[in-house]
């Protein structure tokens, strides 16, 4: 695996900091300060903001421009394995990530496992928030950019949406400008190790700014739609747009125009 270097982005998606490594002339470093629901940087004390087991950050403070746990969320220490299913078996020599469906071209592009290591990475550092209330503080990801899977194989302009796929037929569905945010991340890695099959290797998506059941395992393909469809979860239960920091947990809390019609 190429580890981060001259080419690569690195920077927090947690709201614990921001720092920009190694931008090249081309690197477009806007949104990289918390957009897409993502906290912007907070800039109290150091050992507070990392947070302990069950504490909520307060909201009211100085300088603190939001909480870093959403609502309802605790911080717990490690993470639990979590997934829907048996753990797929990865054969690198037949894997594949296909895009296909609304783009700009017409047609599909596919990566072999050996062209997709070859794209261009980046290093976030990210809290992940999951659905069931527990958080884990300050993850790192290493992989592909979503970004720069729009920009090898842009959509068309009537786009609006993606569809992630996974093995088995899971899938999540995102607005094309979450799954384009800077900070959403097509992951090999976490905290320098190589993902494990039950993290989801090869490749996991990872979108800080969503519930965890969006962030999925085993990506084998991504969607390009003109309109809005339900995911796996979103379909039996779970909020069409799933973000953290509105609490967006249940299809029943959603509002006229947040989702398609059950």
């Amino acid at each position: 695996m190429r580890q981060p270097g001259a080419d690569a982005l690195g920077f927090r998606a947690d709201g614990g900091g921001v720092g920009v490594r190694g931008l090249g002339p081309d690197d477009d470093a806007d949104g990289a300060t918390g957009q897409a629901g993502v906290p912007a940087p907070r800039h109290g004390d150091k050992d507070r903001d990392r947070g302990r087991p069950g504490d909520q950050p307060p909201d009211d403070e100085p300088g603190m421009s939001q909480p870093r746990l959403p609502p309802g969320q605790y911080v717990q220490a490690s993470m639990p394995v979590l997934h829907y299913g048996p753990v797929p078996a990865c054969h690198p020599q037949a894997w594949d990530l296909r895009v296909y469906g609304a783009t700009e071209a017409g047609r599909e592009r596919r990566w072999t496992w050996d062209g997709f290591r070859a794209l261009p990475r980046a290093e976030i550092i990210a809290d992940f928030h999951c659905v069931t209330k527990f958080t884990i503080l300050g993850l790192t990801w290493l992989g592909v950019p979503a970004a720069e899977i729009l920009r090898a194989v842009p959509p068309a302009a009537a786009a609006t949406h993606v569809m992630v796929w996974a093995d088995f037929g899971y899938g999540a569905n995102l607005p094309l400008d979450a799954f384009a945010a800077p900070e959403t991340t097509l992951a090999t890695q976490r905290d320098g190790k190589e993902l494990t099959p039950e993290q989801g290797y090869p490749v996991r998506l990872v979108v800080p700014s969503r519930y965890g059941w969006k962030n999925v395992k085993w990506v084998r393909a991504i969607e390009y739609m003109i309109g809005d469809r339900r995911g796996f979860w979103e379909e039996r239960g779970y909020h069409n747009n799933a973000d953290p920091w509105r609490e967006q947990r249940y299809s029943y809390q959603e509002l006229p125009g947040e989702g398609p019609a059950l």
